[in-house]
């Protein structure tokens, strides 16, 4: 997966379950309020950042080969 931005749709893409994926994406909402941005502070927004996700998860997620299996 190559974005940059994640939403709970794109976690059970994954194989992620549903109610797993709505806390991951609440998690990464409050760290990303607690690193200094009020704008993820929005009960609508639910897109976050795929690196914090990547930190939540302990997995990479972002494929550095353009999506080909190696």
């Amino acid at each position: 997966m190559n974005k940059l931005l994640m939403k709970k749709n794109d976690l059970m893409a994954l194989g992620i379950g549903k109610a797993r994926s709505e806390r991951v994406i609440r998690e990464a909402k409050q760290r990303m309020i607690e690193k200094g941005f009020p704008f993820y502070d929005d009960r609508r927004l639910g897109i976050v950042p795929t690196q914090v996700v990547e930190e939540i998860l302990g997995i990479s997620i972002i494929n550095n080969n353009g999506g080909k299996r190696t």
